[in-house]
């Protein structure tokens, strides 16, 4: 091979780097139909940053929630640690020989996610393999580790390009909300898979065989209160990201509408959705508005 050759081939840094973010990317689209058709509202490089987030998440997830952790708890605990070691030393040192694990710490180095954020979400994971039932308290706790720091992670991804950092501190809490809310509305609609097959029960005091339309009510007036607080901070997001963020939070404003219309008893059998047609709407009004609506 010529000195030119050379040259002219990308840099090995640079291609790994891009068959890791694809390698994400192909993540998003096998786990997630509503998340990929509101991540596509994003525009780059924001968008190949939040799905690097994703796929992390979802390999920790399928670590705790999948057969392997399933049938075998304290491996699957062996698996989690090593995947938070091997996330802390990327972050480090910039470099995984894990494709997910390679993409996300890029995004974390570019965007300023460190281990303040990754630290309470690998905690709250090794939680779903020790914890079969909740206190108001140690809900509150998993619920920030498992989805509200997802949701600051995502804020520093929409931020980073943005000349006021000052912002995020201001837009936090919204984050924070809505991460809270797309939690709140899976435990509600997994309600049967998280007891039946994983042993589960989130919801303090709720008991998950004698769910009543009161308690259905009760949850999701909590989960629309948190919809309602981070709607307010959507309009202060960059247009990198405000389309997208308000499709996903519409897209989970009718499934809670949908939940809040479907009788308790059926949740406990039934996972409920929001049906393509209707997903297909959300994602367009979300458009045709800049997600300022």
């Amino acid at each position: 091979m010529s000195v030119d050759d050379r040259l002219a081939k990308p840099r090995s840094g640079d291609l790994y780097d891009d068959v890791a973010r694809a390698s994400a990317a192909v993540v998003i689209r096998g786990y997630s139909t509503s998340f990929t058709w509101a991540c596509r509202l994003l525009r780059e490089p924001v968008r190949t940053r939040v799905r690097t987030i994703y796929a992390l998440v979802r390999l920790a997830d399928e670590i705790v929630d999948g057969p392997a952790g399933v049938a075998d708890p304290r491996r699957a605990g062996r698996l989690l640690t090593a995947l938070e070691e091997e996330t802390y030393a990327a972050l480090d040192g910039g470099y995984s020989t894990n494709l997910l694990v390679h993409a996300f710490a890029g995004t974390a180095r570019e965007c300023g996610i460190g281990r303040d954020l990754v630290a309470p979400f690998f905690a709250s994971m090794a939680t779903d393999l020790t914890t079969a039932t909740h206190t108001a308290g140690s809900l509150s706790t998993y619920v920030f580790g498992s989805a509200e720091v997802v949701g600051l992670m995502c804020l520093r991804a929409f931020l980073a390009d943005e000349p006021a950092p000052a912002a995020y501190d201001a837009l936090a809490p919204a984050a924070r909300r809505l991460g809270a809310a797309f939690q709140k509305v899976n435990f509600l609609r997994d309600l049967a898979a998280d007891h039946d097959e994983l042993g589960r029960t989130y919801f303090p005091g709720i008991d998950v065989e004698e769910l009543r339309d009161a308690e259905r009510d009760a949850l999701l007036d909590d989960v629309d209160a948190d919809l309602a607080a981070a709607a307010a901070g959507i309009p202060r997001l960059p247009a990198s990201s405000r389309a997208a963020v308000r499709a996903a939070h519409d897209l989970f404003a009718a499934l809670s509408r949908r939940l809040r219309r479907t009788p308790a008893a059926q949740i406990r059998r039934t996972r409920v959705r929001v049906p393509g047609p209707v997903k297909a709407g959300i994602v367009a009004a979300a458009v045709l508005t800049g997600g300022r609506a």
